[in-house]
C-alpha cells in the first residue's frame, strides 16, 4: 500500500495530541487537589483527546502494517467515540461555566458534584454508543455505495454525527452569549460599586468577550468544515477534500489543552514543577469555577 502523505500528517498530529493531553491527564488525575467539578470536566476532555490522538496513531499503524477490516472497524470506532466525547466534553464545560455564574450561590453544593458525574456518564455513554455502531454492524463494508466520506462509516451515520455537532455548537453559542451578558453585567456592577473608571469596565468586558470569541472561534473553525462536508459529500467525493477537512478537526484536540488546561493558573502551579522534574502536589484545594 502506497504511503499517503495525508495519513502521515494525521499520524504526526495524533502524536502531538497524545503527548499534550497525556500531560493534562497525569496532572489532573494524579493531583488530589484537582477534584473540583471543573477539573473533572477538563480531565474528561483531555482523556477524550488523548484517545483521539492514540486512535489516529493506531489507525495509521493498522492501515499500513496490519490491514484488516475488523481492525479498521475497531480503530474507526475508537476515533468516533473519542472525538464525540471531546465535542461533548466541550459542551459540558460550557454548561458548567454557565451554571457557575448563573447559580453562583449554589454552585459549590453537593448537587454540583452529582450533576457533574451525571454529565460525564451521559457524555461517555452516548460517545461509546456512537463508536460501537460501526463495530456492531452499521457500516458500509458490504455496500460501498452507502459509504460516507469516511469509510467504513455509512452516510446516515455521518449525517447523525454532523447534525449532533451543529446542535452542540448551537447550544454552546447560546450559552456563551448568556455568559457574556452575565459577565458584562457583573463587571458593570463592580465598576459602579467601587467607582471604577468606565475605561476599566470596558477593558474587563472586552477581555471576557475576546476569550469567549477565541473559544467559539477555535471550535467552529476546526469542526465546521468537516461537519458541512460530512453532510454534502458521499463515497464518490474526492479523498483530498476529506483529508483537508478532517485535519483541521484534529487540530481542535491539539488546541484544547492550551485553551482549557494550560491557561488555568492552578494547573500551571502544578505543571511547572512537573516540567522541572520535581513533581510535587501543592497543598491547595481549589473550589473555584472555570475561568471565563
Amino acid at each position: 500500500l502506497a504511503l499517503n502523505p495525508w495519513d502521515v500528517v494525521l499520524c504526526i498530529s495524533g502524536t502531538i495530541i497524545s503527548c499534550e493531553n497525556a500531560i493534562v491527564v497525569v496532572v489532573v488525575f494524579y493531583t488530589p487537589a484537582f477534584r473540583a467539578p471543573m477539573f473533572l470536566l477538563i480531565g474528561s476532555l483531555a482523556t477524550a483527546d488523548l484517545l483521539a490522538g492514540l486512535g489516529l496513531i493506531l489507525h495509521f499503524a493498522f492501515v499500513y502494517f496490519v490491514p484488516s477490516e475488523a481492525v479498521s472497524l475497531l480503530t474507526v470506532g475508537l476515533l468516533v467515540t473519542s472525538f464525540t466525547a471531546s465535542v461533548s466534553s466541550l459542551l459540558t464545560i460550557t454548561i458548567d461555566r454557565y451554571l457557575s455564574l448563573y447559580n453562583a450561590l449554589t454552585y459549590y453544593s453537593e448537587r454540583t458534584v452529582t450533576r457533574t458525574y451525571i454529565m460525564l456518564i451521559l457524555t461517555w455513554g452516548a460517545s461509546i454508543c456512537y463508536g460501537l455502531l460501526p463495530v456492531m454492524g452499521w457500516n458500509c463494508l458490504k455496500e460501498p455505495s452507502a459509504c460516507s466520506i469516511v469509510k467504513p462509516l455509512t452516510k446516515n451515520h455521518l449525517i447523525i454525527l454532523s447534525v449532533s455537532f451543529f446542535t452542540v455548537f448551537a447550544v454552546m453559542l447560546q450559552l456563551y452569549v448568556q455568559i457574556c451578558r452575565i459577565v458584562c453585567r457583573h463587571a458593570h456592577q463592580i465598576a459602579v460599586q467601587r467607582h471604577f473608571l468606565a475605561s476599566s469596565h470596558y477593558v474587563t468586558t472586552r477581555k471576557g468577550i475576546a476569550t469567549l470569541a477565541v473559544i467559539l472561534g477555535t471550535f467552529a473553525s476546526c469542526w465546521l468544515p468537516f461537519a458541512v462536508y460530512g453532510l454534502l459529500g458521499d463515497y464518490s467525493s474526492p479523498a483530498l477534500y476529506t483529508y483537508a477537512t478532517l485535519l483541521p478537526a484534529t487540530y481542535n484536540s491539539m488546541l484544547n489543552p492550551v485553551i482549557y488546561a494550560f491557561r488555568n493558573q492552578e494547573i500551571q502551579k502544578v505543571l511547572w514543577p512537573v516540567c522541572c522534574g520535581c513533581f510535587s502536589t501543592l497543598p491547595f484545594r481549589s473550589r473555584s469555577p472555570s475561568d471565563v
